[in-house]
This record gives structure tokens, sequence and C-alpha cells, in this order.
């Protein structure tokens, strides 16, 4: 149905600030809490390790920045060769779980890679197999949260899920800080740490969560009457609003430099001792987890699309931070909140704006679309930002990324204007 402004779709119906309070009380879908407590379990996986990544290859490997810069796109981007095909084959079944617990048991077999790599081409090997299976775990499983959630309240649905994420994100780095404590060098130990961890995960998921269908009556769900799912088709991409928002994401993940990078600046300000390294990612996924359910609700009220933008403000300001002459415990703490309040204002907010842009039979590979175009951008962001730590230093490479941030967040805004002008159909 059609508004008196024009007939426009409903796609961001929040951002007026004009809607009243959804009538319909706040539920938790015990699917949604599982789903929570596998990924806060592959995220201790994940992140014990991610948490010593930069330590172990500049340290203990003594490879270069720029290897680094190198494994760290990797790291951010190699997701991206399967997400969108993920998603496709999600909606294809209309049984996101098989595919995700695809995605999972592939992680975990690479972290038995990572008890026998030592060398730069050995580790791209075993991050590249771990990221792809990230890449193919996501788009189904947020898929899972999107049909599960109550619709008036999907955003915070989905920081929900990231709150019980990111417990596990921040108890990876405490873990490792334990372990390293003990045995300076002991990497090895926080490896095998990690495999326990994700084998637990992948048992919860294919015990514990259900196999539920993603398609909805009525949708593209393969019958006597629609036949097959579609193929993927670039149109999709044209869907009034997911086009402008993969634009802006693609634009603000380009700027967008990896923690490690961050966390390694803070270090060669202040020169802390290594064993503390971990603990940044503690306190950034702190405040993560402490803020994704309140950014969640307030991007459900306010607009998704605001407060996606907000959370780069946010992320500016870290870089600012992290490229000044001042150091100490103040200023590095403030960075740390800065960074978790820019993952709580954007991880799981473009998740739900996506999911609420993207058709309903199209579902899982709209997702999918977003988080390759991000994972794209920040790999190319992170190994380009090696290259500028090279040739200006910490600092300055860290002021030139925050100008280019600076006119992206300008781009972003003038871009999902359109999405935030929008009105709920009549």
């Amino acid at each position: 149905m059609s508004d008196r402004s024009g007939g426009r779709k409903d796609l961001e119906p929040q951002a007026t600030g004009t809607a009243g309070p959804p009538k319909t009380p706040f539920r938790l879908s015990p699917v949604i809490l599982w789903l929570g407590v596998v990924s806060m379990l592959t995220d201790v996986s994940s992140e014990s390790v991610s948490a010593i990544l930069p330590l172990y290859i500049t340290g203990f490997l003594g490879l270069s920045v720029i290897a680094f810069g190198i494994l760290d796109g990797i790291n951010q981007g190699a997701s991206a060769i399967v997400r969108i095909a993920a998603g496709y084959a999600s909606d294809r079944i209309g049984r996101p779980k098989q595919v995700a617990l695809a995605g999972y048991g592939l992680s975990m077999v690479a972290r038995i890679g990572l008890l026998f790599a030592s060398g730069f081409w050995a580790l791209a090997a075993v991050v590249t197999a771990d990221r792809i299976g990230k890449g193919i775990r996501t788009a189904p499983r947020d898929a899972l949260i999107a049909v599960s959630a109550q619709p008036e309240y999907l955003a915070r649905h989905f920081g929900v899920h990231r709150m019980l994420d990111n417990i596990g994100a921040a108890g990876g780095p405490l873990l490792a800080f334990f372990i390293l404590m003990l045995m300076p060098n002991g990497y090895g130990t926080v490896f095998v740490f990690s495999l326990a961890f994700a084998t637990i995960g992948v048992a919860v998921l294919a015990l514990l969560v259900p196999n539920l269908k993603t398609r909805k009556p009525g949708g593209a769900a393969p019958d006597s009457k629609t036949g097959p799912v579609p193929g993927f088709r670039w149109r999709l991409l044209r869907e009034p609003g997911l086009g402008r928002l993969l634009v802006a994401a693609g634009i603000l993940g380009l700027l967008t430099v990896g923690d490690g990078f961050i966390y390694l600046v803070l270090q060669d300000r202040d020169s802390f001792a290594v064993q503390w390294f971990p603990l940044l990612y503690v306190g950034t996924n702190v405040v993560f987890l402490i803020l994704a359910v309140p950014l969640g609700r307030l991007a459900d009220r306010w607009g998704k699309a605001r407060v996606f933008i907000a959370g780069h403000v946010a992320l500016l300001a870290c870089y600012l931070l992290a490229a000044a002459p001042v150091g100490g415990l103040g200023p590095t703490v403030a960075c740390l909140v800065l960074l978790g309040v820019f993952y709580a204002a954007t991880d799981g907010v473009l998740a739900a704006l996506a999911s609420q842009l993207a058709p309903p039979d199209k579902l899982a590979t709209g997702l999918g679309a977003a988080q390759t175009v991000v994972a794209l951008s920040r790999m190319a962001g992170s190994i380009g930002f090696g290259v500028l730590w090279f040739a200006l230093g910490p600092a300055g490479a860290m002021v030139v990324v925050g100008s280019c941030l600076a006119a992206g967040v300008v781009a972003s805004w003038v871009i999902l204007r359109g999405v935030l002008r929008q009105r709920p159909a009549a």
C-alpha cells in the first residue's frame, strides 16, 4: 500500500520519532538465546586467538607490520568469498541451521591447523579457512535470529545476541591473558583451549538449536505454484534502501581499521608490557556487551541508520584519540570505550537494518550481501593501513584514516538520508 508522500516502502519506520511504543511486550526467543550461547563459545575460541595474533605475528614470529596487515586483511575479508553464496544457499533450502553448522564446523577444523602453523603462508591458510567458516555461518545465523525475533523489537533481539556473543569476545582475551601470565610464550596452549571451546560450540548448535524454516507461506518456497527459489540476481542490490545501505557500509568499512592495529598503536605509544595486550580486547568487548542491547533498543526507536552513522562518529573519535601524543591509562581506556560503542552501534544494527530492507524471500541473501561488502572493504582497509603505517608511522597513519573517515561519515549520511525520510505505509 502507498502513503501520501508517493508510495514509498516502509524502509525505516522507526526513524521519524513519531511512532508510539510497541504494544506487544518484549519476549526473547529460546532460539536466539541458544544461538547467543553458540556465538559466545565460538567467540571465546576465536577472540582468544585474535587477542594474541598481533603479538604472535610481529613479536614471536618476527614478521613485519605489512605481513600483519595482510593477515589482518584476510581475517577481515576472507569470509566475503562465501557470504552471499551461503546466504543464497540458506534461502534456497530454507533451513539455515544446516548451512550455519557447516560454517562453525569449518572454523573448528581450522583451530587444529593453528597447532601446527608457524610461518606466514601456513598462518594465512589457517586464517583463511577460519574466516571462510565465519562467512558461511553468519548470514544463516542472522536469518534464524530475524525470523525468530518480534519484528517491532528486531534490533533489540540482535542486540541480545550480540551481548551474549561479546561475553565470549571478552572471555577469550581474558583466557589468553591468564595463559600468557602463567606461560609468557604459551601461544600453543591458547590454541588448544581455542579448539576446545570451538568444539563445544558446534555441539550446542547441533544438539540444541532447532532446524527452523526461514521461508514463510506465500514466499519463494518451492511448491507447485512458485517453483524453486530463484537464483541470486544483482537487481536485489537495487531494492529500495538496500543498495544505498551497501554503498554507505562499503565506504565506512574501507575506513575501519582492524582492532589489532588500533591496539598496536596504543602499545607503541605507551610501551606497556606485552602480557597486558589481550586486556585491550577485553575492555572493548565489555563495553560492547554492556551497550549492545541499549543501543539496539535505541535503534528500534530512533532509527537504525542514524545509530549506525553515530557509531562511526565514535570510531572517528577513537582514531583521533589514539593518534594524540597524550598517553597513559585514561586515553587508552577512552579509546577502548569508544571502540566498544562503535561495535555496539553498528554490528547488530547493520544486520537488523539489512534484514528490514531485504525482500522476505531473500533475507539471508540480503544479509550476506551487506556482510560481504563490509568484509571486503575492511580487508582492503586493513591492508592499506599496514602500508600507511610503514610509510608514515602509526600516529600519521591514524590521522590520515581519521580524516578520510570524517568525510566518509558525511557522505554516508547523505547517501542514507533517503532511508531516514521513509514513512510507514498507510
